[in-house]
């Protein structure tokens, strides 16, 4: 028996024996969670754990917004969608079937999900094997080496969106070059919005925060100031005159870029991107892929709609993921489960 009363299923916790996960279960499971990414890791998240009804609800927390970047909360569902698939995907490791709801409530639209844990019948061993690579993910801003992702590979990771009813599409070289530009002109006006570059500064962490940080962006992971060659990063580090000097770092030439997408664009639509991104994410560390994270310009309305294909058919441009492979990078802070789990 557990420390709460209900019946532990194995040695981890899982449902083998049937009843309710302990509390041991459960803390482990948010963990899993709130490692997923989120615009400048301001870990838009919280849970409740409802032990009656044996499921995880999934809110919004809303004093973690990025009002100048994300006015609209488009990131903070993509955010809170990743954190939803690291919670199946470790649910479905330990045992257990995540029973997912989007939006359950039309009059509480902080509660993004709710997740019943339901004894697995026919245990999903494919989002199971994704568990090992939730620690592993991290999301990069180094340069890439020059070596092409193979073509199983791809096909791989457009399988794992489709999954989750999304598309992923590898434009072409001349639509690469064109989402550059379109990336170089939304950071140009990201450097000439006074509010903008003051809510990046205020999510960013020198090297004394970063001791005690746990959350935001380490400035010890941001890379090089600036680079040069194909790729244009998000100037995290304006202010940083430590960040400023040194000769350029150069990326890629021809950096390889997938648009992850969906077909309409309401919140519902966010959250399943946010899951398909993840489990791509995810299966990319798996196959040894480093990956990065550029919504730079698809945080302006008249820049995001020509970062489509127009070969694709895809609807609505969510995620622009750069792939390849590089160097491995630091971790991320992460907020203690204490502070983003309630049981009740």
């Amino acid at each position: 028996m557990a420390r709460d009363g209900t019946t532990q299923g194995g040695a981890d916790g899982g449902a083998a024996g049937g009843g309710a996960p302990d509390e041991h279960t459960v803390t482990a499971l948010v963990a899993a969670a709130g490692a997923a990414p989120s615009m400048f890791n301001a870990q838009p998240w919280r849970f409740r754990y409802l032990r009656d009804a044996v499921t995880l609800q999934l809110r919004a927390a809303l004093d973690r917004t990025l009002p100048h970047a994300d006015p609209h909360g488009r990131a903070l569902h993509l955010g809170c969608g990743a954190a939803l698939f690291n919670l199946r995907v470790a649910a479905a490791g330990a045992g257990w079937e995540p029973v997912v709801t989007l939006l359950p409530d039309p009059f509480d639209p902080r509660l993004l999900a709710t997740v019943r844990l339901a004894a697995a019948v026919s245990p999903d061993l494919e989002l199971a094997r994704l568990r090992p690579a939730i620690p592993e993910r991290h999301s990069s801003r180094q340069p890439f080496r020059d070596e092409l992702v193979p073509e199983p590979v791809r096909a791989a990771l457009r399988r794992a969106a489709e999954l989750e009813g999304a598309e992923l599409h590898f434009p072409s070289a001349w639509h690469v070059r064109a989402i550059l530009e379109l990336v170089r002109d939304a950071e140009g006006r990201d450097r000439d919005t006074p509010a903008r570059a003051e809510e990046r500064e205020r999510w960013t962490r020198d090297a004394d925060a970063a001791r005690t940080a746990t959350d935001g962006l380490l400035a010890e992971a941001l890379g090089p100031r600036l680079g040069y060659g194909g790729f244009p990063l998000r100037d995290a580090t304006a202010r940083r005159s430590a960040f400023a000097a040194g000769d350029p770092t150069p990326y890629e030439e021809e950096p390889q870029l997938a648009l992850l997408g969906t077909g309409e664009d309401r919140p519902a639509d966010w959250l399943r991107a946010g899951q398909a991104m993840e489990r791509v994410l995810l299966l990319a560390t798996g196959y040894g892929l480093s990956t990065g994270l550029t919504t730079q310009v698809l945080e302006w309305s008249e820049l995001r709609w020509p970062v489509r294909d127009p070969e694709s058919g895809m609807g609505q441009v969510q995620m622009v993921i750069r792939l390849g492979y590089g160097p491995p990078v630091p971790r991320s802070p992460r907020r203690p489960v204490d502070q983003i789990l309630e049981i009740v």
